[in-house]
């Protein structure tokens, strides 16, 4: 198991460069895991998103949660203990969409695929549908995790997500717990290291720099793809990448009787210009039925 663990961590500090986190970062199992005490916050705040706020006081009993986003790593040897197919895999259930036509119910996921030309009110030109696109082939037919061992696993349904907690013991955050663990002590602040915004000279998070969804210009790093677990600062509680990424599967449904359930935290799409949704208080639903490329998890322990 330790050599698993610094071999995991070479990867992962060999793909974050000069970024890099230590190497406690990488470990694997519960050894990732930070205990949050628990305690009384603000959640939400002062609506920049009509379904941000308004902020409220909220109770979050003591955890423990993932000090990363679950890596394909560790996905991958959940899917080797027990055969387990994802949903993006599998494709959609006939019994559960009739409507659908075999081929609209085919293995496919969602892919950040970028545009040409700054269009915002139509998503559909910069996102496809890809047949064969799942955890292991991450851009679809063709594309592979070899060398991305220390990447966080994306193209993850919520289905995936808990499957692979309750495969621990564990069980997915709630968004209280999400966003209480993502603040890392820090009351009411805009981001989860407080109020400044990034700093392009030492960026805090994998975001989107630049005209989305046209140019990344990679300030952070990384162009627009999702960086390894750990590359930069933790938050207060010893949490990595709690901002930009990859979005990150909760307990909670995002609308009642909708199947969606919120995701938190923003993803490596992020930008300052379309949807900043990289700060702590944001949210939005998650696909019911699939997954997508800038999608993962982490997990908790109560």
């Amino acid at each position: 198991m330790r050599g698993a663990a610094l071999l995991l961590a070479a990867l992962v500090l060999a793909g974050c460069g000069s970024r890099a986190a230590t190497p406690e970062s990488c470990l694997s199992g519960a050894a990732q895991m930070a205990r949050i005490e628990g305690g009384d916050f603000l959640m939400g705040a002062a609506a920049m998103r009509p379904e941000e706020g308004p902020a409220r006081k909220v109770q979050v009993k003591p955890f423990w949660i993932d000090r990363t986003e679950v890596t394909n790593a560790q996905f991958a040897r959940f899917v080797e203990a027990t055969g387990y197919r994802t949903l993006a895999e599998r494709g959609l259930s006939k019994a559960r969409y009739p409507q659908l036509t075999d081929q609209q119910r085919r293995p496919a996921s969602l892919v950040f695929v970028g545009a040409k030309a700054r269009r915002l009110d139509d998503p559909g030109l910069w996102w496809r549908i890809v047949p064969g696109a799942d955890w292991r082939h991450p851009r679809g037919p063709g594309s592979s995790i070899k060398d991305k061992a220390g990447w966080p696993v994306v193209h993850i349904a919520y289905e995936d997500a808990l499957a692979y907690a309750r495969w621990l013991g564990r069980d997915l955050p709630t968004e209280a717990e999400w966003e209480y663990a993502a603040r890392g002590g820090l009351e009411a602040r805009r981001y989860v290291w407080g109020d400044q915004p990034q700093d392009p000279k030492h960026p805090r998070a994998n975001t989107w720099q630049g005209v989305f969804p046209v140019v990344d210009t990679g300030g952070d790093g990384h162009e627009a793809s999702a960086a390894p677990v750990g590359c930069y600062e933790p938050n207060g509680y010893g949490l990595y990448d709690m901002a930009g990424n990859v979005w990150e599967w909760t307990r909670d449904p995002a609308a009642p009787g909708a199947g969606e359930h919120v995701i938190k935290g923003g993803s490596f799409l992020c930008s300052d210009d379309f949807c900043f949704r990289y700060r702590p208080a944001a949210r939005t639903a998650g696909p019911p039925d699939s997954g997508a490329s800038h999608i993962g998890f982490r997990t908790v322990k109560r």
